[in-house]
């Protein structure tokens, strides 16, 4: 039985793409996913499955969330490696006196060259920041994530990619999690 964590890219979010926890849970168990747990309303979900493609697993859930919500969400998949691959990859937790809370991560649909980052122009947004990791960009927003136009949309328009944006403490919860399993 292999664990994985689906991000949940635009559901909940200013009244768009409503779906209840719950009923996402009931859902997912329905089509034989075990030990579904949701965190928090914007869409992180731990499934148990024999399925041990991120791919297939996401392709999964992507698809019964349009039957069963008529909501086309995408999502992408990781596992635990991934997010403790965060805690120790992430070059802005080496800065003296960081702001937690300017602190994210867009989890991206597949890995990235180094040279992504040219691609990015990430320039434009200073003093915005961003640093990538394989399938992971570290964001350090200057002001917040409100407040920028380095967002999602704008990554997945750039590098052709599926993006989703979590911040730092909810990382570090489904991190938590993860270790509870």
């Amino acid at each position: 039985m292999t664990t994985h964590l689906a991000l949940l890219r635009g559901i909940n979010v200013s009244g768009h793409n409503m779906i209840k926890m719950e009923a996402l849970k009931t859902t997912l168990e329905a089509i034989g996913f075990q030990n579904v747990q949701t965190y928090i309303q914007s869409g992180n979900v731990f499934v148990d499955t024999e399925e041990e493609s991120p791919a297939k697993v996401g392709f999964q859930i992507k698809q019964e969330i349009f039957k069963v919500f008529g909501h086309e969400v995408p999502v992408v998949v990781i596992d635990s490696s991934d997010l403790e691959a965060c805690f120790k990859n992430n070059p802005f937790l080496k800065e003296k006196d960081i702001d937690i809370k300017k602190l994210y991560v867009a989890f991206i649909s597949t890995a990235l060259q180094s040279t992504s980052i040219n691609d990015l122009k990430i320039s434009q947004f200073k003093p915005d920041e961003a640093s990538i990791d394989g399938s992971r960009i570290f964001i350090k927003y200057a002001v917040g994530a409100g407040k920028t136009r380095f967002d999602q949309k704008y990554i997945e328009k750039k590098l052709n990619v599926t993006a989703t944006i979590r911040n730092w403490n909810t990382v570090t919860q489904l991190l938590k999690m993860f270790s509870e399993r």
